[in-house]
This record gives structure tokens, sequence and C-alpha cells, in this order.
């Protein structure tokens, strides 16, 4: 109860454009990481063992944001129903942002959010510093589309109660018993089974593939899904139709973040945010991490082929990132850039 209690205190409340209360927290320290909302209720997941840990790991590198959805968790339950496409949901992380002073933040959208992520990149690309994407695809339906999925959402205007348990286990993978309790928990106390199945019908619509090329923000794509979930092949065209994007294929079926080896998958978010290079990684300054990623694969001496293979990305995308590569350090070609990647001169025409 005293845990509930400083929950519901620490929520602060932002009005959208068009009236709808938002709910959220922000908390932490260090550069504004939004974790964005699918169904949620910010309070109950807190109950959660493995998101608390998360939400508190996360705190002690970024200052990071929640918030619930319109119509879900402590925002506003009197919503129109027919408006939840992704300008709703903008008007959404609007609110949040104009009511926490924030100008500039990283973004993690995670499944259904991912395309508001995507969209509020690709139209404010001055506010977006960094990019998380999990779970979703720019078309949401091509995430809704295995059977397991479709099987769970029949569910929704069906038995609430029932969609909720089901999903806590089989569809989010949380099969110990106080992560399950309490996730089905807080799928039930999320929203209503009305509100739930007009967010699901309105997802099945929702459209962004036109907005990727426009996306500035470096972007790390991650894929953890079972063989009744989402393929592989779904978010490596995400990472190759962004112009700045990274793929990275976490072991494991649990398609969910920070439950199967939650350290691994919260340094590479933290890291990504703040921008940390890993360990004995070259720096290069003026190139983008992708740019980096390339320029340090290439100096190890792998092919274009192998650097695509590598990053998740096609060759003719390695291709662009190695001329934008060389037009930056001044290199004439691969040797030229491998010299200035392994720090043996500031400038390979100085030579």
């Amino acid at each position: 109860m005293r845990l509930d209690n400083q929950l519901v205190e620490s929520l602060r409340f932002a009005r959208a454009d068009d009236g709808v209360t938002i709910g959220y927290q922000m908390f932490g320290q260090g550069p504004v990481l939004v974790w964005m909302p699918s169904l949620s209720n910010i309070v109950a997941q807190w109950r959660i063992p493995a998101l608390r840990h998360a939400y508190r790991s996360l705190a002690r590198k970024v200052t990071l944001i929640l918030y619930d959805g319109r119509g879900t968790g402590s925002s506003d339950r009197r919503i129109d129903l027919d408006d939840l496409g992704v300008d709703a949901h903008l008007r959404d992380l609007h609110a949040v942002l104009a009511h926490a002073g924030v100008q500039r933040a990283s973004l993690l959208g995670y499944y259904h959010s991912v395309t508001t992520a995507v969209a509020f990149a690709a139209r404010h690309p001055e506010r977006v510093d960094r990019l998380v994407l999990f779970g979703g695809s720019p078309r949401l339906r091509e995430s809704m589309r295995p059977a397991q999925t479709q099987a769970l959402l029949s569910l929704v205007d069906q038995d609430w109660g029932l969609f909720a348990d089901a999903a806590a286990t089989a569809w989010l993978g949380w099969d110990s018993a106080p992560s399950g309790r309490w996730t089905a928990e807080a799928f039930r106390t999320a929203t209503t089974a009305a509100v739930a199945k007009a967010w699901f019908d309105a997802a099945a619509r929702i459209d962004v593939t036109d907005e990727l090329a426009r996306v500035r923000a470096p972007a790390l794509v991650l894929h953890r899904q079972g063989e009744q979930q989402i393929p592989a092949e779904v978010f490596r065209r995400l990472a190759d139709a962004l112009p700045d994007a990274r793929l990275v294929e976490r072991p494991g079926s649990t398609p969910t973040l920070f439950i199967e080896d939650a350290a691994t998958d919260l340094r590479l978010v933290t890291e990504f945010v703040t921008g940390s290079p890993a360990p004995g990684a070259p720096v290069q300054r003026g190139l983008t991490p992708r740019e980096r990623e390339v320029l340090s694969l290439l100096a190890a001496g792998e092919s274009n082929t192998e650097i695509a293979r590598n990053l998740g990305i096609a060759v003719h995308t390695v291709e662009r990132h190695l001329g934008s590569v060389y037009r930056k350090i001044g290199a004439r070609g691969r040797t030229d850039a491998v010299i200035h990647a392994l720090g043996l001169t500031e400038n390979p025409h100085k030579r």
C-alpha cells in the first residue's frame, strides 16, 4: 500500500490539445528517455519485479519518463474511440513533453508505440536524439499478424479477464508466478475491453512506412521473439528502411525486454541513449553512431557484405554509410579510411 501511495503521489498530469488528460512520471538523472506506452498502467507496472528493476536501473543513467496513453492507466478514460490513430498518440506525447519542459529526448517505442516514435522523429527531427524500437513495425498490422496474437485479440471483447491472464503468460512470456500475476493485473486494470478493442482496431490501420526515410535520429532496433511471434524479417526491413539504424537480435524467446538477460538489455539501451561507446571501440568525431560501427568493422577487415550481415542492413546501405564516412574524414578510399580508423593519422591527405 505504501508503494502504491508513493506512486500515485508522484504522478503528474498533462493536458493534450484536444483536452485529454495524460498521466505521467519523470525521475532519474541524465539525458531524457521517454518509454512510450502501448496499453499501460504505470502505477500497476511498478508492482512487476522485472519492470521495477528496469525502471530503477535506467534511472541511474537517464531521466526516465513513463506515461499512460489516452484511455489507459492514470490517463483520461473518457475519449473518442474513433480517434486513436497515430495523430492522437502524438498529441499525448506532445502534451507530456510540454508539461515536463523537455525540448529534446530519446524515445523508446515499445510494440504499439513504435509507430508513434517513428512519426514524431520524422516530423520533429530537431527534438529527437535517439530511437530505441522493440516489438512493433511501421505497419502495425504486421506485428499483429501472428496466429497466437490473433487468437489473443479475439478474447478482448469476449472475456477481458481471460485476455489479461493469457496475454501475461502466452503473449508476453511472463511465466513466473509473481510476474505473471502482477502483469495480468496491470493488463486488467490498464483499460476497459471497449477501449482496448478500439486501440487494436485503430492499430491495424496505422502505417508510417512513408515517414521512415525522414527520420534523422540514430535508431537501435532490438528483436527477441519466439517462433510464434513476429519474425525477425519484419525488424530487418524496419532497420534497413531507417537512414541510420542498427538491428540487434537478442537471444531467447520471451517477446519482451528486460526479462531474459535483463542486464545486457539494460546495458544496450543505456549505452545507446547516453552515447557511451562500447569498450575498445574507436572514437571517430563527427561521424554518426552507425558510421562509426561501419568504419570499425571496415578496419577489422570485413567486406561490405560481411558488414551488412553483421549489422542487419543491406549492402547498398553500407556503401552509402561508407561514402559519407569518406567525405567526413577526407579519405580517398578504403585504405585511407582504415588508416584513419586505426589512429595512424588525423587526416589521410596529410601523410
